[in-house]
């Protein structure tokens, strides 16, 4: 499944980055597909485009606290498929100017493009495929939350409903290219929005929570603007609240290219 969750800052399903008529309880329940393709675009693709700005709050064990504020661009090459995201950093000054770019691919045998662009070395870097499930930015979220994971990279089955929610159970289908058994996810029947994600590590554990604290609608769009991830072995969080959020804001594609790593586009500073 396929996050913000970066709005949602994305999911396999990750609370976005940056929804469907209301079920009753009654009704016959969707087939797991239609509960996974529904949820995907809940939380990732609203509208063809969209921007935020977010505020980063990184909590240790000790109570210790660091921020991050940067602006997030999302612009969809097609919905359901492949997506461009642009993160411009503006705060603290260590890390000003600092871009992270996605291409993302829905067909799993084209790995995504991500690009790291380093002001302090004039250094842009590539990510390569196996740095997605690292930290992002020193906090508790993973660069594969920030444009999310894909459906197929994972077997889904339903093992919950309840009257407010789809409980599904996500399966790596190539378990040794991730640190995790597996992951649950708490889907809203209403608006399909992923309300929580749940890690289970190889043993069986939970280790790591990711949950939406606050969904609004936003030109009509329900949208998380705030979300907060626990490691439960670290003892850490970090908390993401959003701000300034539009969509359909005519992106153009030219934004999500390498000449602007350097100097961002007027969208991402504005």
């Amino acid at each position: 499944m396929r996050v913000i969750w970066f709005v949602t800052l994305a999911l396999g399903y990750s609370l976005p980055l940056f929804a469907g008529s209301e079920p009753n309880s009654t009704r016959q329940t969707p087939d797991i597909q239609t509960i996974v393709k529904k949820a995907n675009l809940a939380a990732y693709y609203q509208a063809a485009d969209g921007r935020a700005n977010v505020k980063m709050t990184i909590t240790d064990k000790k109570g210790q606290k660091r921020n991050r504020e940067f602006t997030i661009l999302r612009k969809d090459v097609k919905d359901g498929g492949d997506q461009k995201y642009f993160v411009y950093f503006q705060k603290p000054a260590d890390i000003r100017k600092m871009v992270f770019m996605v291409h993302k691919h829905a067909d799993l045998k084209k790995d995504d493009d991500r690009w790291l662009y380093l002001p302090a070395l004039s250094l842009v870097r590539r990510i390569a495929a196996g740095d997605k499930r690292t930290s992002f930015v020193g906090s508790d979220f993973l660069y594969e939350d920030v444009s999310g994971r894909s459906l197929e990279e994972d077997t889904h089955e339903l093992i919950e409903t309840t009257d407010k929610l789809f409980v599904v159970k996500n399966i790596p289908k190539m378990p040794d290219t991730v640190e995790f058994g597996y992951y649950n996810v708490s889907i809203d029947r209403k608006s399909y929005i992923p309300m929580k994600m749940e890690y289970y590590d190889k043993k069986n554990k939970l280790y790591r929570i990711i949950e939406s604290k606050k969904v609004e609608k936003i030109q009509g769009f329900p949208t998380v603007v705030k979300s907060v991830v626990s490691n439960l072995n670290t003892g850490s969080k970090t908390e993401m609240e959003f701000s300034g959020i539009k969509y359909d804001i005519g992106l153009k594609d030219n934004i999500f290219t390498e000449r602007y790593l350097d100097r961002p586009p007027r969208e991402a500073i504005r």
